[in-house]
């Protein structure tokens, strides 16, 4: 039996993939979670074989909650399931340690496969967001920029930006300057919405 942890914070989604997969004759699905603690949590108590996490939920979102199990529970494969198919994501969740990333709108064999696939020790990317990944290249943010656009989302000034990165105003103009210019955006909330499109955040 391969079992199966399920972590989306949208009940409906995680509830229709629970019955999907406890379909399968070789498929358990041992725990279910709402929030990248819960994930974290759960996973830590049931040791699943495979978890397949949600790319946005509350807490550490997905590939954080990857990159903690890679580090707590190496056994366990991680498979990324996203409405978000963002080129940016895919880089991301690979790095996070991620061994599959499918999209939710394929077809329910094609997770299922993914499953199987991933548990088997393969690697498993949707093929599509695959060449577009390629297309579109890495993220062209360093991580400083990164940390300081995710800081500005909310739509803090530069001194709130300063605060809670404990840097100075002046290195925090310089780090949204340059992000600003390699997303080619006009302005920094514009920076934060492309990067946040690409998947980059």
């Amino acid at each position: 039996m391969i079992r199966v942890l399920l972590a989306d914070d949208q009940a409906l989604v995680r509830g229709a993939l629970a019955s999907m997969l406890r379909l399968e004759a070789d498929m358990e699905v041992v725990a279910e979670a709402g929030s990248g603690a819960e994930a974290l949590e759960a996973a830590v108590r049931t040791g699943p074989d495979v978890a397949l996490l949600d790319v946005q939920m509350p807490g550490p979102d997905g590939l954080a909650v990857a990159a903690e199990l890679r580090r707590v529970l190496p056994a366990c494969r991680v498979v990324i399931c996203t409405t978000f198919g963002r080129p940016g994501y895919l880089a991301r969740a690979m790095s996070a340690g991620a061994a599959g990333f499918v999209v939710k709108d394929s077809p329910p064999e094609q997770l299922v496969e993914a499953i199987r696939r991933v548990h088997a020790g393969l690697r498993v990317v949707d093929p599509a967001l695959a060449a577009e990944s390629l297309a579109s290249g890495t993220s062209p943010l360093t991580d400083r920029e990164s940390d300081v656009l995710r800081a500005a989302s909310d739509g803090g000034t530069v001194s709130d930006i300063s605060r809670s990165l404990h840097l100075s105003k002046g290195t925090v103009r310089n780090h949204l300057s340059s992000a600003m210019g390699k997303t080619q955006a006009r302005t920094r909330a514009e920076a934060v919405r492309l990067a946040e499109g690409n998947g980059w955040l």
